[in-house]
């Protein structure tokens, strides 16, 4: 039998939160998206550092392909600003990962940087 109750935690909160606001939030430019993800590791890093340099600050080169990893989980604008530059969340290496034009049908069983090395490219440019 169906029921239009909904539950409830021990604490009254539903199960599922309602939104924050009911203001329409910034929505993903999902053209920008795609030229982005095609472009090449040293045009998606100079288009990091202009567009956003804070995230051009923790980017890092991995093989071909730029990670960025957060110690806490970041507010939803950042998540659509990552996802407009064309990062996808990588939930097994807790990293936002943009692919530089370089698309894998599989992941790797080993870590990436032990195959290709690292480095982060901020630490390279002159202050």
């Amino acid at each position: 039998m169906k029921t239009t109750t909904e539950k409830k935690t021990k604490s009254g909160l539903k199960n599922r939160p309602e939104p924050l606001s009911t203001a329409s939030p910034r929505q993903i430019d999902f053209s920008r998206r795609k030229a982005n993800r095609s472009l090449d590791t040293g045009r998606f890093l100079a288009l990091l550092q202009a567009d956003a340099p804070k995230f051009f600050e923790l980017a890092e080169v991995v093989g071909n392909w730029v990670w960025i990893q957060f110690a806490d989980k970041q507010p939803v604008a950042v998540t659509r600003v990552l996802a407009e530059l064309g990062f996808h969340w990588n939930n097994a290496r807790k990293a936002w990962q943009h692919p530089c034009g370089l698309f894998r049908d599989e992941a790797s069983p080993v870590d990436p940087r032990r195959i290709y090395g690292s480095y982060f490219p901020a630490d390279l440019k002159p202050a």
